[in-house]
């Protein structure tokens, strides 16, 4: 998840977003997004963009052979588009200083695009505030808009619409999506590297038409995973760590000639933390507790079997604050081959 400024968010200003060089507003350094350790989320992109500076660490992916994959909310919700941070006055100033240098000196920018940024630097240097509130610059910070660069032209990137707004220390920003531990969890939720899911099947790829297939997930591959999202900036020290856990795995067969065992298809998770009972010699003719059964071939194809697990996501943070967020799925496809039982008559 990459991240883009949304200071000029509106009017006139958009253009001035659009058309500026590239401005790096943030420390680059070892801003790997993937992958182990700390990594600081970054634009990467022009126009002014700035980047975010909560940093992530956990199993944010990258880090090994495994194959892993973003989680899915369950439902219709999502984690914020955009939110607000904090600058000191010294980092705000840069920011608007350089953005306007870079507008103005750069060669064919559009005249509308030179007023725009111009006026916005009006607005926090010589007119509303005097020179970006030096001189009260220990008394509160400038709180700015973050956009996912992911989902910037998405209608929910855009409700961080206000410009740049100074609060005093201790005061709430009053506005929705100021950061906080909560808004940390549910950035960090969006982070989340899940492991691929491939269930461990008997028979293997090939099963046969009415023979019952074992399922299963070994408890030693499929465990809690966390990310943790931190920001230290303009006064704040907060941080908050989502962490999701396996609860059920979900067959759908690929076919609706084909029962699944249970009957609903949701494998429940075992108190050792497995999923589904492994087939042993001498089962041939038991019901697995987790597992399928095709009624019949696949003729010269695959069935397309999707083993699905569901994640129950809690949070915890700063001062104690936690609670639980919206479940989420991850899964993948394993393609099954069905044959008819041949049998002779004599």
């Amino acid at each position: 998840m990459t991240l883009r400024g949304g200071w000029f968010a509106t009017g006139v200003a958009a253009t001035a977003l659009v058309l500026t060089p590239g401005t790096a507003f943030a420390d680059k350094g070892g801003n790997n997004a993937q992958g182990s350790g700390k990594a600081q989320t970054s634009g990467g992109q022009g126009g002014g963009a700035i980047d975010s500076l909560v940093t992530f660490s956990g199993s944010t992916g990258g880090g090994g052979k495994a194959r892993t994959g973003n989680v899915r909310p369950v439902g219709d919700w999502d984690p914020p588009a955009c939110w607000y941070e904090p600058r000191t006055v010294d980092q705000f100033g840069k920011y608007v200083e350089d953005t306007y240098n870079e507008t103005v000196n750069y060669p064919g920018q559009h005249s509308y695009a030179k007023t725009a940024v111009g006026q916005f630097r009006d607005k926090y240097k010589d007119g509303e505030y005097k020179d970006y509130n030096k001189d009260v610059a220990d008394e509160g910070n400038w709180w700015v808009a973050v956009r996912d660069e992911d989902r910037w032209m998405e209608p929910e990137a855009q409700i961080c619409d206000e410009q740049p707004f100074w609060v005093e220390n201790g005061d709430d920003p009053g506005v929705p999506n100021a950061v906080t531990p909560q808004v940390l969890a549910e950035l960090a939720y969006n982070r989340l590297q899940l492991p691929e899911t491939e269930v461990t099947l008997a028979p293997e790829a090939n099963t046969k038409v009415n023979l019952p297939t074992w399922a299963w997930l070994d408890e030693a591959t499929f465990k809690e995973v966390d990310v943790t999202a931190e920001l230290n900036a303009g006064g704040l020290n907060i941080q908050a760590t989502t962490t999701a856990k396996p609860v059920s795995l979900k067959l759908e067969p690929g076919t609706t000639d084909a029962e699944t065992y249970p009957a609903s298809g949701e494998c429940v998770i075992n108190d050792d933390g497995s999923i589904g009972e492994p087939y042993a010699k001498g089962k041939a003719d038991e019901t697995p507790p987790c597992g399928l059964r095709y009624l019949r071939s696949s003729g010269d194809g695959t069935f397309k079997l999707q083993a699905t697990v569901t994640w129950e996501i809690s949070w915890t943070g700063t001062g104690g604050a936690g609670g639980d967020l919206p479940n989420g799925t991850f899964g993948a496809d394993q393609e099954i081959t069905v044959q008819e039982i041949q049998s002779v008559n004599r």
